[in-house]
């Protein structure tokens, strides 16, 4: 995914009411942004330190910047528009580049399935093959040492996907969750079990059940954001 033009550097004041966050411009200006991320963001922010946006040619946005990179503490960088994941992981499935996912040849997006009324990210289908769903899930909780973990709070939606993933392969189908790695510190990721110890119980039981899981994680800066590196999935 190409940035153009470019994100525009700035310098990080604080995050605040979860959908803003105020930030110094190039300019030197104080200006608030749009933070699209309903997450904790926990690890991911540290104020002062340098982030980067980008402009909306909208007329009609009352916060034209919107935040799309941050340094964490630890000095990495985390992708938090979390309305990239689906994007960056489609640009993947489409180039062909997943091994576990090839021999396609129709991808749809936003396809309503499932008995609690989902939607999946992507259903890949192919005639004489089962049907592939492919739920995408955002990473950017690093907890050290390479760990990237999932969810950053207490996530009862996540916990139905899984569910509903689940249900697909009993019904005779495949069911994939994607971790979409938006963090360079990251090198294996896993359940965080200390933040949602029933998410991580039930990840376990589905896997189990045939449910497969898949990470990849992002190359970024102000140019360009890139799923290009496969990594470990670990639930041990």
């Amino acid at each position: 995914m190409q940035f153009d033009p470019p994100l525009i550097e700035g310098k990080l004041i604080k995050r605040y009411k979860r959908f803003l966050a105020d930030v110094i411009s190039p300019e030197g200006e104080q200006i608030t942004i749009h933070c699209p991320n309903t997450g904790s963001m926990r690890a991911c922010l540290s104020e002062g330190a340098p982030c980067w946006y980008s402009l909306s040619d909208s007329k009609t946005r009352k916060y034209p910047h919107t935040w799309e990179l941050a340094t964490t503490p630890d000095g990495f960088l985390a992708g938090i528009n979390t309305h990239r994941a689906n994007a960056l992981v489609e640009e993947l499935l489409r180039a062909g580049r997943v091994r576990e996912l090839a021999g396609y040849s129709e991808l749809k997006r936003e396809v309503k399935y499932g008995e609690e009324k989902s939607r999946i990210d992507f259903l890949l289908t192919q005639p004489g093959r089962p049907d592939c769903y492919v739920e995408v899930k955002n990473v950017t909780l690093h907890e050290g040492d390479g760990l990237g973990q999932f969810p950053d709070a207490v996530s009862t939606r996540g916990a139905k996907h899984l569910r509903e993933l689940a249900a697909m392969v009993a019904a005779g189908q495949r069911a994939v969750l994607l971790f979409c790695v938006q963090h360079t510190g990251v090198t294996r990721v896993a359940p965080a079990d200390a933040i949602d110890p029933e998410y991580g119980r039930l990840l376990r039981e589905v896997v189990a059940a045939g449910v497969e899981v898949l990470a990849w994680r992002a190359r970024m800066s102000a140019a360009e954001v890139v799923l290009d590196t496969p990594l470990p999935v670990v639930l041990d």
